[in-house]
């Protein structure tokens, strides 16, 4: 039987890792966190996919029956097992520079149990020169030389939560390896699941810089819809009427505007790029001008809460319907609706949050939207999510009372004429 280790078994890694065992190959699955693993051992996980009409849940206890499956918290047990290596380890942004000692960890990890012939792929999203400059020497501390003893190569991740399954099979995958051997060893990897092409590129640098750039560009995408948002606001025209109608255009391509960039991906890309422009003396004025931008709209719906208490003269109570980082996602890393929340309690406002998805806890948390919803006027609609009823909230609150602050663009204004309520959209 064929077989893998994946390491790290968040949002990209735990799919990746059951992509490769649905085709067979016997996957050991390594984390460092202990709790997570044992989740993992009993079939829990709360992430949001489906491949094939069945649940990530359903394909993770699955694959751990028929032993396809194995997560475990062990280096070197899962090492000795196999001949390839994929490394998903997250690298987190603090204070904005980012934070390499969970990769710089796991490769030392892999350093110590290295054997020979083993092809090593790097799939984190990294600051460009990291896997020449940072990974690549401290594997080469086992004492085995890359190229002639062992292989590496670096994979972007392009995967959207909730499409994991489905984008690893059929988005294009682009590659870089050490060597040719390494990037032949790569591509076979990724032809067990990926069918759509595999580009190999001249460096790991390429590939890593395409990477960055990829989720810089829709950080600069969303900083310019939510401007334009402040112009037609003040216009008195609906954003998403007017995006809609743009982007008839067949070379326009417009994202919506929303209450903020979260998530693990797009708030970080500007700040791998810039942590290697400040390297070479390039000032990067456009991408961090939108970077900056997007962090102060938390701010500025918080602002338009406030403003709409003022106007209409309602209770400091708001109800806020959804908290995850996108339109249904269960992940609120970085999520905007977090900070908008924090700075809303900060201001003296009583927050209700409803979001059944998301299973972190929180102080401003409930359990239904009915517990949401009680006593409140004022709505603000932060994601979508599939168990959260919106039309339910006339239920709770008769429409001719209901204040709705609407981001995400459930409701429409002919809506708020016809049933009565008002509709502020940002």
């Amino acid at each position: 039987m064929n077989s893998v280790c994946v390491i790290g078994l968040g949002y990209v890694g735990l799919p990746l890792a059951l992509s490769f065992a649905m085709k067979g190959y016997k996957v050991f699955g390594v984390d460092s966190n202990e709790k997570l693993i044992e989740e993992l051992k009993k079939g829990v996980t709360h992430h949001l996919e489906s491949y094939n009409g069945k649940t990530i849940q359903e394909i993770l206890k699955e694959q751990l029956e028929n032993g396809n499956f194995v997560p475990m918290v062990d280096y070197e047990e899962a090492l000795e097992n196999v001949d390839d290596v994929i490394v998903t380890v997250p690298i987190p942004v603090y204070g904005g520079r980012p934070y390499f000692d969970y990769l710089i960890s796991c490769a030392k990890e892999i350093s110590k149990n290295l054997r020979k012939n083993q092809l090593i792929l790097l799939r984190s999203t990294v600051v460009p020169g990291t896997t020449r400059n940072i990974f690549l020497p401290i594997l080469e501390e086992s004492g085995l030389k890359c190229g002639e003893d062992f292989y590496l190569a670096y994979a972007s991740e392009r995967i959207a939560e909730g499409k994991a399954f489905e984008e690893f099979e059929n988005m294009p995958t682009a590659l870089a390896g050490f060597c040719e051997n390494s990037a032949k060893r790569a591509v076979d990897l990724i032809k067990v699941i990926c069918k759509e092409e595999i580009i190999v590129a001249s460096s790991f640098e390429v590939v890593e810089t395409a990477k960055v750039i990829e989720n810089l560009q829709r950080d600069i995408n969303i900083a310019m819809v939510n401007e334009f948002e402040r112009f037609t606001k003040a216009m008195n025209l609906d954003i998403f009427e007017v995006i809609k109608v743009a982007n008839t255009h067949k070379r326009v391509n417009l994202l919506y505007p929303g209450p903020g960039v979260g998530g693990f991906c797009i708030p970080n890309a500007f700040y791998y790029l810039d942590a290697k422009a400040q390297e070479l003396g390039v000032e990067l004025k456009l991408s961090k001008t939108a970077r900056m931008f997007n962090e102060g709209i938390p701010n500025y719906i918080s602002d338009l809460v406030m403003k709409t208490i003022e106007k209409h003269k309602c209770p400091k109570k708001v109800a806020v319907l959804g908290i995850a980082m996108k339109d249904y996602s269960s992940d609120d890393r970085l999520s905007p609706a977090i900070e908008i929340i924090k700075i809303l309690q900060a201001r003296g406002v009583e927050v209700k949050a409803f979001d059944p998805a998301v299973k972190t806890e929180y102080d401003f948390k409930v359990s239904s939207l009915q517990e949401a919803l009680k006593d409140t006027q004022l709505v603000l609609i932060l994601a979508k999510q599939h168990g959260i009823e919106f039309e339910k909230i006339f239920e709770y609150i008769p429409p001719s009372q209901a204040i709705i602050i609407d981001t995400r663009n459930v409701f429409s204004y002919n809506d708020a004429k016809e049933k009565g309520f008002v509709l502020e959209k940002i």
